[in-house]
Parts: structure tokens; C-alpha cells; sequence
């Protein structure tokens, strides 16, 4: 098997006694957008940071587009778009002056794609960083990294701030992006869309991927919900496919497992279905399958944050302290 774009194995941080990341195996496949989900505190932002060179990894083997991330940072930053939830900018560079800057970094910009952005975002590129709101902060960062020709796009909580509308753009072109050959690792809080965009999805707690897989797969693990209507009530040998069963006059709610719904519903069908509503299981079902808690993420904490939007480390400029725990 090839090399996937990313590719995870066994990796481990800890800061202090806290271990944030625990021999976690992660693997991106060239072409494809995935998902990568888990609530503060599940070590994602730690991943991400390991994944950006701005943390040294305890254990475990790391490769992105089959280079280092800790000793090819400044060439793999040139074949990488990074778009954080908070974006900060340079108070006094324009919007657009701060995404040809970002470009030049990584080699230049498709000129033609760059304004296309920016109409489709709605982005008045003349405005000052200062003048920005959180929105259009976002907007920024979207369009340096999409007007690029980066063949990997790590977006950490990329629409934060964004209105519906634009939240439907950026799914727009997050396609477009995949279209062109582009990989995506999209970490977000916002299920649906995730559930819209990846191929494939990771769900990881406590520092260790609990589930991967495309959604197709992970639905199967999780009941769907069936609603119906029936002429008659069913004798207890109707319901040996399903599960949670209520009954109210003529209506009956259930669960079924990913591989009996055909099952159920051959048995319920002799006593006359007038109206039936069969609910596959959500993301969100998936998601809190694995969660009932949360936590502040210590690796977060103690991690550099990156560079203004481009994610680059601070230390590429050597003009930043550093720490054993981010670079030499």
C-alpha cells in the first residue's frame, strides 16, 4: 500500500504528566477530505500541532506528503494550507495584501481563482486587518489557502465566525478543492458539515482514535430509528427485529439494527403501513456514542499557537524564544 498523505503511527505526547496524544494511528488518503472529530480536551489540536512542526513528537513515526513535519517544516509549508478557528491578521495589512503574502510563502497564487474567492466570500480585500470582524478574519485565511495550488489543506474549525451563507460557500469550494486533487484534514464542531464533506472520518478520545472509517461503515455500528404508522397492531413476533420499542394507539417507534432494517420492516408490512419515516443514524448520534464528558485540552495549552493564519511556526523566523517541547 502506498503512502497516504498523512500517515500516523503510534503517536505519543505528553506535557508533564499529562499525556495528550496516546499511540494514536491516523491515516489521509491522497484525494479525499477527512473528517476529524473530538470535543477539547481528546488531543486534536495537539495532533494538528505535531502534524504543523510545531511540536516535537514523544514516539511514534509522523509523515505528510512524505516529508517530516519537525525537519521539513519550510518545505512542507510550501505544499501545505492551514487555516485556524481564530484567525489573527497584521493590523496593518489589508485583507488582500495579507493573502498575497501567505501566497508568495507557498509559491504563489492562481490569480484568477484568488478574486473568484473573494467575490464568492463576499471579502472586501482593501480593509485593514484592525477593521476585520471574526468573520472576516476567516474569510482571509479561506481564501489564501484555497487560492493556493497547496496540495494538502488542514483546516482547524475553518467556518468559526461564518454566517450560513458562507458556511454553504465553503463547502462549495472544499469540493472544488478535492476536484482539483487537493487533500483535507477538516477538524470541526459542526457535524453536518463534516457529515456534507468527508470521505472518510476519525473520532478520537483521550488522545487515541476510537473510530475511522467512511460514515457509511460507522452507521452500521449505530441503530437506525424507524417511525410508523400500522392499520393493526402487531403480535410480539413483529418486533424481533427491532429494539426500544413504544407504542402509542397506532403509531410505533423503534430502533433496528444497521443490518435488519429489510428484516423489520418485511415484518411489520402484513399489518399495514400507512405512513413510515426510517431516520439513518447522524453524525451527531456517532459522535456522542463516544462522548459524555469534556475537558480543556492541556496540549493546547501548552503549544505554540501559529503564526498569523498561515499556520507557519514562529520559529521559521528565528526570531521567537523556543523550547525543547517546540523546537531546538
Amino acid at each position: 500500500m502506498s503512502a497516504g498523505v498523512i500517515d500516523i503511527q503510534g503517536l505519543s505526547k505528553s506535557f508533564g504528566k499529562f499525556l495528550a496524544l496516546d499511540r494514536l494511528d491516523l491515516r489521509v488518503e491522497a484525494g479525499t477530505v477527512h473528517g476529524f472529530l473530538g470535543p477539547n480536551g481528546s488531543g486534536k489540536s495537539t495532533t494538528i500541532r505535531v502534524l504543523l512542526g510545531l511540536l516535537r513528537a514523544d514516539a511514534g513515526t509522523v509523515r505528510i506528503l512524505d516529508g517530516d513535519p519537525w525537519r521539513d517544516v519550510v518545505a512542507l509549508h510550501r505544499r501545505l494550507a492551514y487555516v485556524p478557528g481564530d484567525v489573527s491578521l497584521w493590523p496593518g495589512m489589508t485583507g488582500g495584501e495579507a493573502i498575497d503574502l501567505l501566497g508568495a510563502l507557498r509559491g504563489g497564487l492562481n490569480t484568477r481563482r484568488r478574486a473568484e474567492l473573494i467575490d464568492r466570500f463576499e471579502l472586501d480585500p482593501s480593509k485593514r486587518g484592525r477593521q476585520y470582524s471574526k468573520g472576516n478574519r476567516q474569510k482571509v485565511a479561506i481564501v489564501a489557502a484555497l487560492a493556493s495550488d497547496a496540495e494538502l489543506l488542514i483546516l482547524d474549525e475553518p467556518t468559526s465566525g461564518l454566517d450560513p451563507l458562507m458556511e454553504n460557500v465553503f463547502q462549495e469550494v472544499i469540493t472544488e478543492a478535492k476536484d482539483r486533487g487537493a487533500t483535507v484534514l477538516l477538524s470541526s464542531h459542526i457535524l453536518s458539515e463534516v457529515e456534507s464533506l468527508a470521505d472518510t472520518l476519525s473520532i478520537i478520545r483521550a488522545g487515541h482514535i476510537v473510530q475511522h472509517g467512511s460514515l457509511t461503515e460507522l452507521r452500521s455500528q449505530v441503530r437506525t430509528v424507524i417511525h410508523t404508522t400500522l392499520e393493526q397492531m402487531p403480535d410480539a413476533a413483529a418486533f424481533a427485529a427491532l429494539k426500544s420499542v413504544h407504542i402509542d394507539g397506532n403509531r410505533l417507534t423503534a430502533t433496528a439494527d444497521g443490518d435488519r432494517i429489510g428484516e423489520a420492516m418485511a415484518l411489520l408490512a402484513p399489518y399495514g403501513i400507512a405512513a413510515l419515516t426510517v431516520e439513518p443514524p447522524s453524525l451527531e448520534a456517532l459522535f456522542l456514542r463516544y462522548y459524555g464528558g469534556d475537558a480543556a485540552d492541556p496540549g493546547a495549552a501548552s503549544a505554540p499557537a501559529p503564526g498569523p493564519i498561515s499556520g507557519t511556526p514562529r520559529h521559521a523566523g528565528g526570531s521567537e524564544e523556543t523550547s525543547e517541547s517546540t523546537r531546538p
